[in-house]
């Protein structure tokens, strides 16, 4: 249970339509209901989607900070396989290993988003974060402790996408900043994957272009969805129109200080990223 106090004094709560979605105590009346129908959502389909979890005129100011900061942002172009590793050439021809995937958007790493920002002060919120615990039933939770990871500002510019992929954690919380004109939607094969094993047939079937198993579900700016990312092979379709779509990635993990492997950051955050770790490596053997 979050503390009262506590969850009073989270002004990151500010931000949040309450009303419709009653975070603050999840124990008892309209928030016990209200988690128990985000947990049956999880539990059903593998994601939850709040729309207009964020009210209108704090929407307004974390969507002016994300445009306030992109024109400093790289335009990453990011090569990966499915699982978000270097393609195997020793795997067969026909393994999804070997098939290269790219997108290109202009992407803030945590290290890039200041403190100050309300953006950042809403992933610290202790309240959201145990909120996020709850749905997915986790006996603990805590925020990425990754300085790159933890939580990225990502536009896809008119004419790009997000290619299909495999997050590298089990649950992906995404908040919609700027939705497209057009096109910009999240599309998903559900439960394509488990720690045991692949549907391959489906998995194949889709990176050929067959969508017939495809989902997909449209969502407007302020919307906070909880999705089973490391289960669900996933993507955006191509962003139409004159508008960026913008989303804030917000990033957990069960265990306390957990880092993401260089190579992986790498590959995502491109040159910057790699100049910095191989700056501190130097440094450590100097």
């Amino acid at each position: 249970m979050a503390d009262s106090k506590q969850a009073r004094n989270d002004i990151a709560l500010d931000m949040i339509d309450l009303d419709r979605y009653p975070i603050a105590d999840l124990d008892s009346g309209p928030g016990a209901e209200f988690l128990a129908e985000c947990q049956r959502s999880m539990d059903d389909q593998g994601w939850c989607n709040l729309d207009g979890f964020i009210r209108a005129d704090a929407l307004e100011q974390l969507n002016g900070e994300a445009n306030d900061l992109l024109p400093t942002a790289e335009v990453l172009h990011v090569k990966r396989n499915i699982y978000q590793g270097a393609i195997d050439p020793s795997a067969p021809e026909d393994d999804p290993r070997r098939k290269e995937f790219t997108h290109i958007a202009a992407q803030l790493a945590d290290d890039q988003i200041p403190a100050e920002t309300r953006l950042k002060r809403l992933y610290h919120s202790d309240t959201l974060t145990e909120f996020v615990r709850r749905v997915q039933r986790k006996a603990q939770l805590f925020r990425c402790a990754d300085e790159f990871q933890a939580l990225n500002i990502v536009a896809l510019q008119p004419g790009s996408w997000h290619a299909w992929h495999y997050d590298t954690t089990e649950c992906t919380v995404t908040l919609l900043l700027q939705a497209a004109e057009a096109g910009g939607e999240f599309t998903f094969l559900p439960n394509s994957r488990t720690d045991e094993a692949e549907d391959r047939e489906a998995v194949d079937r889709l990176l050929s272009g067959d969508m017939r198993q495809a989902r997909t579900f449209s969502r407007g700016a302020g919307a906070f969805t909880l999705f089973r990312g490391g289960y669900s092979l996933h993507g955006v379709t191509r962003v139409e129109g004159g508008r960026s779509r913008i989303s804030a990635i917000l990033t957990y993990d069960e265990q306390p200080g957990r880092l993401i492997e260089d190579e992986i950051n790498i590959r995502i955050y491109g040159k910057r990223v790699e100049n910095i770790l191989a700056s501190r490596k130097t440094q450590a053997t100097a």
